[in-house]
């Protein structure tokens, strides 16, 4: 005799980006131990196909590896919030001193993609060329939150994902897709740029949208009460 087949239940919610309806549903215990080893074996390429296969198990989504990472990070929380419960605790240091971590209990419920006026993707950075960017994707995401440190932007980072986030860069004369492009002509190209123009660059990613909660902690040794601020899905789960 067959046992019986256990229902999962099934949701719904927008993604931050464009406002597409995605379907979606929580981690099976199966796509928990699939995401577990392949954290341990802190090998990029593993996580990617891990992430991609769960993904693509637990949404309707067809094109993930179009996602911007901020997609990815929203849709990712939404899984793991109906997979875990409402809420997390995590532990967080003291902002006065710099030592004390406490336990606080985090509503995932509530952690939404914040999005900075006056962000945008087309970049004029001279009075006749425009660069139009596109967002990191499902690599940089596996790199920010499983295998890297999400905290640390460098200028080399920075350079890395420009190269693969530019879209077309454009003149009163052509448009230039960049998909077709060498990498080394793209690395030439911002190089060539000067500080003010990279600086552009540089805000562009850190003012795109990100997961974003803020939280109060008290020092239990100093009574001191502050705010910090969560970004990036790892905050969530560290």
């Amino acid at each position: 005799m067959a046992l019986p087949k256990l229902n999962v239940p099934k949701y719904k919610m927008k993604l931050p980006s464009d406002g597409r309806t995605v379907n979606y549903r929580p981690f099976l215990v199966k796509e928990e131990k699939l995401l577990l080893l392949a954290t341990q074996s802190q090998d990029q390429e593993q996580l990617i196909v891990a992430i991609k296969d769960i993904m693509a198990a637990c949404t309707d989504v067809k094109d993930i590896d179009n996602l911007a990472t901020f997609d990815i990070e929203y849709l990712f929380l939404q899984i793991r919030t109906k997979s875990v419960g409402e809420s997390v605790k995590v532990s967080l240091t003291c902002p006065d001193d710099n030592e004390t971590t406490v336990e606080v209990d985090i509503p995932l419920d509530e952690i939404k993609v914040k999005k900075t006026r006056g962000h945008k993707t087309d970049l004029k950075i001279t009075p006749e060329v425009t660069i139009s960017m596109g967002y990191p994707s499902l690599d940089t995401f596996v790199t920010m939150n499983f295998v890297g440190d999400e905290n640390a932007v460098g200028v080399d980072q920075v350079f890395e994902m420009a190269g693969s986030c530019i879209r077309t860069i454009s003149d009163p004369e052509q448009v230039y897709d960049c998909a077709d492009v060498p990498k080394k002509e793209i690395q030439d190209f911002f190089e060539s740029m000067d500080t003010k123009q990279f600086t552009m660059i540089q805000d562009f990613f850190e003012t795109m949208p990100k997961l974003t909660h803020t939280v109060k902690v008290k020092n239990p040794n100093t009574n001191v009460e502050s705010d910090v601020v969560l970004e990036g899905l790892a905050s969530f789960f560290g």
